[in-house]
């Protein structure tokens, strides 16, 4: 790939909480089409990695670089949390997440894709924890963006919807869009893997 196909650079990223540091000296670039997994263990840091990518935390040292002033307009990121708002359904909800992040699409579409269908005007307060992480990821399925940061997108999940997240990840990539995500679990093959363990950080594939 040529240099107009970098998305994003990290330059000796350093971090540190509560005096202990998570990662140092991590540079890596990151380019359209390309899905890297952010892998290690509970409080190693994948999370405030995440957070500065997308810029929700901003102390650090080191260069973070996107490819455009504007790329947060091209940013779609799911948190940890589904982000649902109890008293409204899912298709309220996956209308005000479009708006709020200028978002476009047919929200039943993206719905229909995840499997809830049928389930568009129930209050998100009576479904499970699987169907509001469901809410979240169908914003997968609407209008493109060009980066996607993932946190923990498989979890609460089953085995179908594990199938079905895998399936829409490798279809973004194909397109262009790099894909950034944590968890243990490995979206196909040609997947770049960056290993947080005790302050440091590696690139595995």
């Amino acid at each position: 790939m040529s240099d107009a196909d970098t998305r994003l650079t990290l330059e000796q990223l350093h971090c540190e909480r509560d005096d202990r540091v998570l990662f140092r000296g991590l540079s890596l670039t990151a380019r359209a089409g390309e899905i890297w997994q952010i892998t290690g263990a509970n409080g190693a840091g994948k999370t405030t990695l995440l957070r500065i990518l997308v810029g929700l935390h901003g102390f650090y040292d080191g260069g973070r670089h996107w490819w455009q002033p504007d790329w947060q307009r091209e940013l779609l990121y799911l948190g940890h949390q589904p982000g649902v708002r109890e008293e409204l359904s899912p298709l309220e909800n996956l209308d005000y997440a479009c708006a709020l992040n200028a978002q476009g699409g047919d929200a039943m579409a993206g719905l229909k894709a995840v499997g809830l269908q049928g389930f568009e005007d129930v209050p998100a307060a009576h479904l499970s924890a699987g169907q509001k992480r469901r809410i979240a990821l169908a914003r997968l399925w609407l209008a493109p963006k060009a980066i996607w940061v993932l946190d923990e997108p498989y979890t609460a999940i089953d085995q179908d919807g594990v199938a079905q997240l895998d399936a829409r990840i490798q279809q973004a990539a194909e397109a262009g869009t790099l894909v950034i995500y944590t968890s243990h679990h490995q979206v196909g093959e040609g997947v770049r893997r960056l290993h947080l363990a005790k302050g440091r950080a590696e690139v595995l594939s």
